[in-house]
């Protein structure tokens, strides 16, 4: 009976402290120093929010670029479901998934006769990537340029203004962000 006491004294602190001070301290710094990463890195187009810097989205129109491939279970980029399609690459199921994706590119992009990038083919671990590589925006230039009735070097110059650059070059690749560079499509017009 006489350890009941400081238990529950100690219960109601470490409760306090992990569940109350704690997050409060950590939702407030993270609100003063890191307030767009804290709410989402989320983008705007006036004062509506289309989307998030993180979390990519279903392109499908000839006049936009495409994103890589989602995994997510039920419906692509569902970030509720995220992962991987986990399927080895000794998979037929890959196999047939990534030629059925490289038949619909071919026949969407017919002026381009090279390889397909690979990150236009295969999702991502999360399967919500929202950026894609440089090579995979190029690949999709004439495709844009042509049903936006617009030259292939305008498009280019609008993927280079969009393109996050690797710093230092050597860790990583620069990549560029599906969502902005067709918001800044739309907003050629």
């Amino acid at each position: 009976m006489s350890y009941l006491r400081p238990s529950l004294v100690m219960l109601i602190l470490l409760t306090a402290i992990t569940g109350i001070a704690y997050p409060l301290l950590t939702t407030g710094l993270s609100q003063l120093l890191f307030s767009g990463a804290a709410n989402g890195s989320l983008i705007y187009q006036g004062d509506k929010a289309v989307g998030s810097a993180l979390i990519g989205q279903n392109f499908t129109q000839p006049g936009y670029f495409w994103g890589r491939p989602s995994a997510t279970s039920d419906s692509a980029y569902n970030a509720m479901a995220s992962g991987g399609s986990n399927l080895a690459a000794t998979n037929p199921a890959l196999d047939k998934a990534i030629g059925e994706r490289a038949t619909q590119l071919r026949q969407a992009n017919p002026a381009m006769s090279g390889p397909i990038p690979v990150d236009l083919l295969t999702a991502s671990g999360s399967g919500l990537d929202p950026q894609i590589s440089l090579a995979a925006a190029k690949y999709q230039v004439a495709r844009v340029a042509n049903a936006r009735q617009l030259s292939q070097e305008q498009i280019a110059k609008l993927i280079d203004e969009n393109t996050d650059r690797a710093t230092p070059n050597f860790m990583g690749e620069s990549v560029v962000n599906v969502l902005k560079l067709n918001m800044a499509l739309d907003a050629l017009k």
